[in-house]
């Protein structure tokens, strides 16, 4: 017996849209070498949470068009052994095999037969596979076993019109990813969520409609690209008082250069005695979000902390490194990526010029004659973030391994470059009530060996253990841990102005691989902050820390009285 019967496809539309939006030894290894060390990934101090984007934004009507009359030589109803489900790459034999069986070995009527592949189409859809569908091809039954068909649905073609300076390729690949064959509406919507969490798309929708030929779909896209221009000011009490503790900068940041989605950001730094600038470029290589990127920074700076102002020391560093990151997990609310650096640091410290008429290698540990310390290093980063409506947690993991490359130094005895260490950090935000945040973050490096300054974990400062001056402590090996509510305590709401207050309490230790361990070796702190956020343009921060354990102080400075500001304005 032969069956006639033509494919049934689902008639599919819909549509989707997106809004979006000794002393001087200890001295140097605290001020002048430790502000070149190279920059350790920081969790950001202004922590938004926004709700993700709704779970179900799209309304998928399914009209699903009426069978053809069969043949009239169909007998009335036929016996089935066997079905034979061909073509489905999503569904198992045994998952297919459960909507089979009650029309196994008994009596099927047409209608029956057009039941059980509808009951198969109607699996995909339930799945959200919307343009995938089966049916009954042409065939002359062979002891009882009947095939059905699959055509599991595709998208055929992106079209991408862009409203600004941004290549449509850099939208198209994206989505190609999510409407991958099968096409699956949830997992094309999780790629639009994520292009609208993006920051160089300000809009997007999109509409996805019947191709010409069954089992395909053609998606229409219009992106509205956003500012990308971006330069800030900042303002903080955050260097180290031996080379000036109030710091200026200004930030230039352009997210988007060449229309290719690539970022360079120029900073530049200054103190009292000290300048740096950093230049930052980063460039998208896949449709993961894989990029590569450059990194530069230079700096000088000179000791202008009493008494020691009259032995004249300078120091300068250049670092620069090479690195690409990979997310291998990209969802709306999750984040798993592997990141690799090649960074090259030098640095260079002297003293004395003003006094004997001609400088003098500072005697750092590890440095050379000259006060030279070389650093080479490959790193391998693990981050993973999770995002929810009321919380964020996000963890950071980095090795760093010191090689033996341009010319980096190596010692017998002393810290060099040839080192073995491991950095992490946490963060938990919790959202307790409208504007109130419970904040939790935590540090730790381990080292197997000895470590140049550029290297050691510091404690004391605002970003640390509040209360004590920037980087007190210098050790091998260390930990931070950290605690703070932040509470609404003023609403301004005509010009959007938040101020709350945030409660905390700071704890940190250090300790040496081999060398002695400062004492104390603990720090730990309580006290208050402020916070001032208007929009997005400003941030200001004051913090009081009062110290736990006492520690003799250098100075009258802000820092060592336990105040620290720091001030952030966006021009554009």
């Amino acid at each position: 017996m032969t069956l006639l019967r033509v494919p049934i496809f689902h008639c599919l539309r819909f549509c989707l849209s997106i809004w979006m939006c000794g002393v001087c030894g200890g001295l140097i290894a605290e001020s002048v070498l430790a502000q070149t060390r190279y920059a350790q990934s920081e969790f950001p101090e202004s922590i938004d949470i926004q709700p993700l984007p709704s779970e179900r934004i799209l309304d998928i009507p399914i009209d699903v068009a009426p069978s053809p009359a069969l043949p009239g030589t169909v007998p009335e109803s036929i016996v089935i052994s066997a079905f034979e489900v061909i073509g489905s790459t999503v569904f198992s034999e045994s998952d297919l095999a459960t909507i089979t069986a009650p029309y196994l070995n008994r009596p099927l009527t047409p209608a029956e037969l057009f039941e059980v592949r509808s009951a198969i189409t109607q699996r995909y859809v339930d799945q959200g596979y919307v343009n995938s569908g089966a049916y009954i091809p042409p065939q002359t039954l062979t002891d009882g076993i009947l095939q059905i068909q699959v055509l599991e649905g595709q998208l055929t073609d992106i079209n991408v019109d862009i409203v600004g300076r941004l290549s449509p390729n850099y939208v198209r690949s994206r989505l190609a990813l999510a409407g991958s064959t099968p096409l699956n509406s949830e997992r094309l919507l999780d790629g639009l969520r994520l292009l609208q969490l993006d920051p160089l798309i300000q809009n997007i929708t999109a509409e996805l409609a019947t191709g010409t030929e069954p089992g395909t779909s053609i998606l229409d896209v219009e992106v509205t690209v956003a500012d990308t221009f971006d330069v800030e000011l900042r303002t903080d009490n955050n260097r180290s008082p031996s080379v000036g503790s109030w710091r200026r900068g200004i930030a230039l940041t352009e997210g988007n250069l060449l229309g290719q989605g690539d970022r360079i950001e120029l900073e530049y730094l200054n103190t009292s005695g000290s300048d740096e600038v950093k230049l930052d470029y980063t460039f998208p290589v896949n449709a993961r979000n894989g990029t590569i990127g450059w990194q530069t920074s230079l700096s000088d700076s000179s000791v202008i902390e009493d008494p020691f102002t009259v032995l004249d020391i300078q120091s300068e560093s250049q670092t620069y490194g090479v690195s690409f990151r990979q997310p291998l997990v990209q969802t709306p609310n999750e984040e798993l990526a592997l990141g690799l650096r090649l960074t090259h640091q030098r640095s260079k410290t002297d003293f004395l010029s003003d006094v004997i008429g001609e400088s003098v290698g500072f005697p750092s540990p590890g440095a050379d004659a000259d006060g030279r310390t070389r650093l080479s290093a490959l790193r391998f980063s693990q981050e993973w973030t999770q995002t929810g409506n009321r919380e964020v947690l996000a963890l950071f993991s980095e090795f760093s391994l010191g090689l033996d490359l341009l010319e980096a130094t190596v010692n017998d005895n002393a810290p060099d470059s040839q080192f073995f260490a491991w950095r992490g950090q946490a963060q938990w935000v919790k959202l307790l009530a409208p504007e109130t945040l419970l904040l939790l973050k935590g540090g730790l490096q381990l080292s197997g060996d000895d470590l140049l300054p550029l290297e050691e974990f510091g404690l004391g400062g605002q970003q640390t253990v509040r209360g004590y001056r920037q980087n007190v402590l210098l050790t091998d090996n260390g930990f931070s841990l950290s605690g703070e509510v932040r509470l609404p305590v003023f609403r301004a709401r005509e010009i959007n102005g938040l101020l709350q207050l945030a409660p905390f309490v700071d704890m940190g230790g250090g300790w040496n691989h081999n060398g002695t361990n400062p004492d104390p070796n603990v720090l730990v702190s309580t006290g208050v902050g402020l916070l001032w956020q208007q929009g997005d343009r400003l941030t200001a921060r004051l913090d009081w820390g009062i110290p736990l354990v006492d520690i003799d102080k250098r100075t009258s400075s802000l820092q060592e009285n336990g105040l620290y500001f720091a001030i952030n304005y966006r021009l554009f």
